[in-house]
């Protein structure tokens, strides 16, 4: 007792000074001496009636009261009961958690004791679905002592800890697996490896200040993989013993994390959304092509007498495809740390300075970032670049793209270009035939590296007029490029700087500067250099165009680009314009978002509608009413429209009657206005929605979930003398309210009456005949196709004409493009992937006949679609894999007839889609680095019926009279 009453006075002046910074002055009394502090001390231990007296630090407070828990632990050993009963006291006064009793920062190991743990992680993969045990996965345990090797003389919460790793395991977490098991009849020293396994034995030491980690030492050159290990295990014993929510460095980075203590149990919630660490990964950042990734982590710590008893930690990470949720995976990653027992261990080195002790223990320590580091696991027997080529061009070849097949040799093949150099690239495209190399152009353009951009630029040569499919090819993958960067923005920038052997290539670069800058400007990059020259080059050369072919590829690269600064000018073409610029401009700002149609362009609109100022052509005039109706229209604009009605020219009128009951019938936003103007008479009579006519509106669900939906929506404009003036055919994908334009095929056909010696309509009189084709894909516009352009090209093309289709796009797509490369908190590596592509052909022909006085139209598309995802979870030395997929083939046609034998023509339009195989597919393993594997595969096929699509009821009547059977002839002679 006289020894410890000679230690007590250092003991006060320490927690003396604890106790001011922490709580502050106590009320009444400060503890301003070691005589005061020793009798409180006594006082309070051995219930001596003081310590309820006004004025004495237990009784001034709850402050005041906490500072009895800040006694030294030799102090609290010593009187053990004594000091129980007086907090159960404050327990039942205050409900004090009794962590906070014990200690209130951070984990705190006894002296000269070691702890002996054992210590288990394990990872489970599978689909998020089902149970566990049907996972594959693996788990590393090992036994793990921990120690106190030093702690500051200035403070308790100033630690040196060593924690080493033993006996180290693997086994499979699917117990069911048996003679199956990868590590059946394996000791875990021949797969880990000898090297790692010293490694992963080494201790490692923590110098935690306050349960925060200061610094992580362990020696140089350790193997990455081993390392993370061994910081997944340290991470685990940082923590704090009071409720709140700070920031943290761990193996995960820098992370915010949040506590929750209560009674003998802390919660540590780590949001790991926020956590700061390099890793390679990109995404495509449209909602509807892009996916939804989820993390969480939750670790529960059982403490008593201020260590832990038990800890729980486990880690989540799921994804899924926003529009396929069928392609989905889920990681599960535990942690589990038990205490089986403590004994005797060394004295405590002595010393004021951590480093000297570190020195002390061995001098090879070296401090290293607890932050986990990247490494990548060496490919045993895996082809190189050009043998991987070889073995998949025969996929590749121009008969086989509508496959899918050659969409899984296309993904398969832009993951290993990724890892390519630039010599490797150019040496296969230098030595490639004709056949093959657009597909190959596709390939090297989507792969989206450094390398494989200064290839494919370097291979492709402008100039030249032999290799137009080539570079359109090229230009058509950028447009589509799931993360475009600076560098390719600033290629293409280039590019149209210098000269072009083909004028249409000279179009589509800048075309594609239009998208690319939209995909960059929705990736925050709207600020960067590049983005910003490209957008004085589209509006700078807009404004100063002169000749109509430069204006026409400005307004469509301002088409993709959407630039809100170009809307004035949009204006200006749309209302002044003539012809088809002024209709290509009407239909540019039809693009827009909501926001930026201000009442300044409705005004615009509602003068072009009504003709206020000048006459417009019916197409012009149809898109500005699309563009008033669909961009939260006032009482009166709709008014307006609708007493139009009966008004208009006769296809027009019908075409108008079309749209208004199209939004009333498929309850778009307008609806509910359009219905408030019904309600009364003068817009609303039998006068004005009895117009008859060929021209019609009308949209439908091709599929509709609670999440998500796909429209397709077909309208169609004639002239007065029945002459197909223009066709759309759209369809719409939605996740939820955004939308992805998936399709759009406008035909347009202008000035022909002179074939039929019809009158043109008004403000068309002085129109040349045209034919064309626009196609607008995943929202990229793409250069339009043109069928003729004048009289003569039009009647020459009809005399030499075959039906013949022409390719308005042909190549295979990258569209769904995520890579994320995880750091798990236990220190595995994770890895996320999905992949998206597809093998295209969109085609258009136009056949008229004088002799049958017939004309067709057709729009076909063909697609294999292929989407994959891909989870892995790799140690270095054992790997989990799982793999999902979806594939189909499927076509679908847009046919329209009209014969002009009779008047009024007879018109039928058809959209229809063929029969649809659909396959799914799950493979999961396990493999270990000395190449012994678990495999299990899944398979589901299915066949969705073709069909033809419903249109409106007028003309399902019109078809039926088209395609009316012939009779069968009485007669069996000649005559």
């Amino acid at each position: 007792m006289s020894q410890m009453r000679g230690r007590i006075p250092e003991a006060g002046l320490i927690c003396s000074r604890r106790i001011r910074k922490l709580f502050g002055e106590p009320k009444g009394r400060a503890l301003s001496d070691v005589t005061s502090f020793r009798s409180w001390v006594f006082a309070t231990i051995f219930h001596y009636p003081t310590y309820l007296l006004p004025g004495s630090p237990i009784a001034s407070g709850r402050r005041d009261r906490h500072a009895l828990l800040l006694l030294p632990d030799y102090i609290k050993r010593r009187f053990k009961l004594k000091v129980r009963v007086l907090e159960k006291g404050l327990e039942r006064d205050e409900d004090v958690s009794p962590i906070e009793r014990g200690h209130t920062t951070g984990l705190s190991l006894n002296n000269d004791r070691l702890y002996k743990l054992t210590y288990s992680t394990e990872v489970f993969l599978d689909r998020g679905k089902g149970n566990l045990q049907d996972s594959v996965g693996y788990r590393i345990s090992s036994n793990v002592d921990v120690a106190l090797l030093w702690r500051s003389p200035d403070g308790d919460d100033n630690q040196l800890i060593q924690i080493t790793m033993k006996d180290v395991n693997l086994e499979n977490v699917n117990q069911q697996r048996g003679e199956k098991s990868i590590f059946k009849g394996k000791k875990s020293s021949q797969i880990i490896r000898k090297e790692n396994l010293e490694a992963m034995q080494r201790p490692v030491l923590l110098h935690l200040i306050h349960g925060k980690i200061k610094e992580f030492y362990s020696y140089q050159n350790e193997p990455a993989a081993i390392e993370n290990l061994k910081r997944g295990l340290a991470s685990l014993f940082q923590m704090q013993l009071s409720s709140g929510t700070t920031n943290e460095v761990d193996i995960s980075g820098d992370c915010k994390v949040t506590y929750q203590a209560h009674q003998d149990k802390v919660t540590k919630i780590k949001a790991l959304d926020s956590c700061k660490i390099e890793r390679a990964g990109f995404t495509t950042p449209h909602q509807v092509l892009g996916v939804t990734s989820k993390a969480t982590s939750v670790t529960t710590y059982k403490i008593e007498d201020s260590f832990v008893v038990a800890v729980l930690s486990e880690e989540i990470r799921a994804l899924r495809l926003n529009f396929l949720q069928s392609i989905a995976g889920k990681i599960v990653s535990r942690q589990k740390l038990e205490l089986k027992t403590t004994e005797a261990s060394v004295r405590l080195k002595p010393g004021k300075q951590v480093a000297a002790i570190i020195k002390a223990v061995d001098s090879k320590y070296t401090a290293i970032p607890i932050v986990g580091q990247v490494f990548q696991s060496k490919c045993k027997g895996c082809p190189s670049l050009s043998e991987h080529w070889q073995s998949i061009r025969k996929h590749l070849q121009p008969d086989n793209l509508s496959k899918a097949e050659a969409v899984r040799s296309f993904l398969a093949f832009i993951k290993h270009l990724r890892t390519a150099k630039k010599e490797e690239i150019l040496q296969i495209l230098k030595a490639e035939n004709k056949e093959v190399l657009p597909q190959l152009v596709d390939a090297v353009t989507s792969a989206q590296t450094p390398d494989s951009l200064d290839a494919i630029l370097d291979f492709l040569d402008f100039k030249s007029t032999e290799s137009v499919i080539l570079q359109e090819r090229f230009l058509y993958a950028c447009a589509f490029a799931s993360h475009p960067d600076e560098e390719l923005l600033r290629a293409l920038i280039s590019k149209f700087k210098g000269s072009f052997g083909s004028n249409d290539i000279r179009e589509s670069v800048m075309i594609i500067i239009g998208a690319l800058v939209r995909k960059l400007c929705q990736n925050q990059g709207c600020k960067l250099k590049g983005v910003i020259e490209a957008k004085k080059l589209i509006l700078g050369g807009l404004e100063k165009a002169e000749k109509k072919e430069d204006i026409v590829m400005y307004l469509l690269a301002l088409k993709n680009a959407r630039l809100p600064e170009g809307i004035p000018l949009l204006l200006k073409y749309t209302e002044t314009g003539e012809g088809p610029i002024s209709h290509l401009a009407a239909t540019t700002l039809q693009r827009y978002d909501v926001p930026f149609i201000t009442d300044e362009v409705k005004k615009t609109m509602n003068r072009i509608y009504h003709q206020n100022r000048k006459i417009h052509e019916k197409t012009v005039r149809t898109t500005a009413a699309a563009i008033i109706l669909k961009n939260n229209p006032s009482y009166m604009e709709v008014k307006n429209i609708l007493l139009s009605i009966g008004e208009l020219p006769k296809e027009m009128n019908k075409y108008m009657l079309s749209i208004v009951q199209d939004i009333l019938r498929f309850e778009t936003p307008a609806s509910k206005m359009v219905r408030q103007v019904l309600k009364e008479m003068v817009a609303h009579n039998y006068d004005r929605f009895s117009k008859s006519g060929s021209s019609s509106a009308y949209t439908g669900y091709v599929e509709r979930t609670s999440h998500s939906a796909s429209t397709y929506s077909l309208d169609i404009l004639y002239s007065g003398s029945g002459i197909l003036r223009r066709s759309n055919l759209n369809i719409f994908q939605y996740i939820e309210k955004t939308p992805l334009h998936g399709i759009q095929v406008v035909i347009e056909a202008q000035g022909l009456e002179a074939l039929i010696a019809a009158t043109p309509d008004e403000g068309e009189e002085n129109l040349d005949s045209y034919a064309g084709l626009s196609a607008l894909l995943f929202d990229v516009q793409l250069r339009p196709v043109t069928f003729f352009n004048g009289y003569s090209d039009l009647m020459s093309k009809m005399l030499s004409a075959s039906s013949d289709p022409m390719s308005v796009v042909k190549g295979l797509l990258l569209l769904i493009d995520h890579s994320q490369e995880l750091q798990l908190q236990s220190g595995l590596k994770a890895n996320m992937d999905v992949q998206g592509g597809l093998a295209i052909d969109i085609t258009g022909a136009m056949e008229f006949s004088l002799w049958y006085r017939e004309s067709k139209t057709r729009v076909k598309n063909r697609v294999s679609v292929l989407i994959t995802g891909g989870i892995t979870v790799d140690s270095s030395f054992v790997k989990a894999g799982l793999e999902i997929g979806a594939e189909t083939e499927a076509g679908l046609e847009f046919i329209s007839t009209v014969q002009f034998s009779q008047y009024p023509f007879l018109v039928c339009l058809q959209m229809d889609k063929e029969d649809v195989p659909y396959r799914q597919f799950e493979t999961k393993y396990e493999r270990l680095s000395t190449g012994r594997g678990y495999v299990s595969r899944k398979r589901k096929e299915s066949l969705i019926g073709g069909c033809e699509f419903p249109l409106h009821q007028e003309n399902s009547d019109m078809c039926k009279v088209v395609f009316a059977p012939q009779p069968e002839s009485s007669s069996s002679g000649w005559f």
